[in-house]
C-alpha cells in the first residue's frame, strides 16, 4: 500500500522568496499527485507545522531566538492557496520529522502502507527528517521531484545523496510517480 504524505504546504513557509518563486508550480505538482494518489486508492495525508504562543511546542532553535512561528489559527498556519485540501485528513506535527510525537506510524501500519511518497517543503529539512524516521520504521521512500521544493538547494542535494545511496530511496520524476500509481511498481 503507499501513501503520499503532502508536508508543510503553509502560506508560512511560502513568505521564503526562494520558495515563493515556485509556489504555483510546487502546488500543481502536489494535486497532481494527490489526485492520481487518491484515484489509485492510495492514502493521502496533508501534514501541517502549528505551534502555540506559550512556547511549550516550541523548538530548541526557536526558544534561542524567542521567536516563534506558525500559531495555531494564523494565516501563517494555513495551507496555501490552491492547494487541494478538501476530504482530506489532516496531521499536526510540532518537529521536523512527521512521525516525532505523533500517531503517523500507526496511521500508516492501520493502512498496510509500506511505500510513501513525500512531496512539500522543505526538502533538506521536514522532508529529510520524516524520509529518515521512514526508513527506521521499515518504509521505503519516494521523493517526488517537482512536488518538493527547498530554500536551501546545497544542503537538500546533499541529504539526498545519502538517503538515496544509503537508505536505498528514490527520487522520481512525477511523471513517472503518476505511472507508477497508475499501473504499479516498474517490473
Amino acid at each position: 500500500m503507499i501513501a503520499v504524505l503532502v508536508i508543510d504546504m503553509q502560506n508560512a513557509y511560502f513568505e521564503d522568496p526562494a520558495l515563493k518563486a515556485r509556489q504555483e508550480e510546487v502546488v500543481a505538482a502536489c494535486n497532481s499527485l494527490a489526485s492520481a494518489a487518491r484515484e489509485a486508492g492510495a492514502y493521502v495525508l496533508l501534514v501541517g507545522t502549528v505551534h502555540e504562543r506559550d512556547k511549550s511546542t516550541w523548538s530548541l532553535n526557536m526558544l534561542d531566538d524567542d521567536q516563534g512561528f506558525i500559531f495555531r489559527g494564523s494565516e501563517q498556519a494555513e495551507f496555501v492557496p490552491g492547494l487541494l485540501t478538501a476530504d482530506l485528513p489532516r496531521l499536526i506535527k510540532t518537529r521536523d520529522s512527521a512521525f516525532f510525537g505523533t500517531d503517523l506510524a500507526m496511521r500508516l501500519r492501520n493502512r498496510g502502507v509500506d511505500t510513501v511518497i513525500l512531496a512539500g517543503l522543505s526538502a533538506h529539512n521536514c522532508i529529510a527528517q520524516t524520509a529518515a524516521d521512514a526508513f527506521a520504521h521499515n518504509i521505503r521512500v519516494i521523493y517526488a521531484a517537482e512536488a518538493t521544493a527547498t530554500e536551501n538547494a546545497e544542503a537538500a542535494e546533499s541529504v539526498l545523496r545519502v538517503f538515496t545511496r544509503e537508505y536505498r530511496q528514490a527520487v522520481l520524476p512525477l511523471e513517472e510517480i503518476l505511472r507508477f500509481l497508475e499501473s504499479g511498481p516498474p517490473a
